[in-house]
């Protein structure tokens, strides 16, 4: 089955629907049959997305580097818990693993994930599909910023377009799944 590695924050923000919106996409992967991969971590929306694919029969596989494992913030009832030297490797044993892409609410180290990774799609070095879960409106003002980057000639339409996006965890899912099954 399919491998979804998951951006999102370690902290829970302050709307509830944030953590609602991980916890019902743990949910909907493991009903799926998917496998979670994200960033190891046992607080804010990144614990809440891994208790929930837990609780529902899920396999979920954390990265977390070492000194992230020392502070205690790893989640210690992983079907699986890799641990790498450092963020750089953290980055490039989630893709490695990962299918295909998804972004949640998150802080500075979500957005950098999510441009590294929308990079690497760009320059080849990956066909793997990229979603945006736009919970409780979160991204709609980065989305249309992406989209002024067009307007102004500074990314053209094809890659803008090649990120997808969805208010809700199945309807996201539902996109990224048909891109996995339809040929490159």
């Amino acid at each position: 089955m399919p491998r979804f590695c998951v951006y999102l924050g370690s902290r829970d923000g302050r709307d509830p629907q944030f953590l609602e919106t991980a916890r019902e996409l743990g949910r909907e992967m493991a009903r799926r049959g998917h496998t979670l991969v994200y960033g190891g971590a046992r607080i804010g929306l990144m614990g809440a997305l891994a208790d929930a694919a837990l609780a529902e029969g899920g396999e979920v596989i954390g990265v977390m580097p070492d000194h992230l494992v020392e502070r205690e913030q790893a989640h210690r009832g992983l079907t699986e818990l890799i641990r790498v030297r450092n963020m750089h490797e953290r980055k490039a044993s989630m893709a490695t693993h990962a299918d295909a892409f998804m972004v949640l609410p998150g802080g500075i180290g979500t957005l950098e994930e999510f441009f590294e990774t929308w990079t690497w799609h760009y320059l080849g070095l990956h066909d793997k599909p990229i979603g945006v879960l736009d919970s409780a409106g979160f991204y709609r003002p980065l989305l249309a910023f992406l989209d002024s980057t067009v307007e102004h000639g500074f990314l053209n339409a094809r890659t803008r377009a090649e990120i997808f996006d969805a208010a809700e965890p199945s309807e996201l899912l539902d996109i990224l799944e048909a891109r996995l099954v339809e040929p490159a």
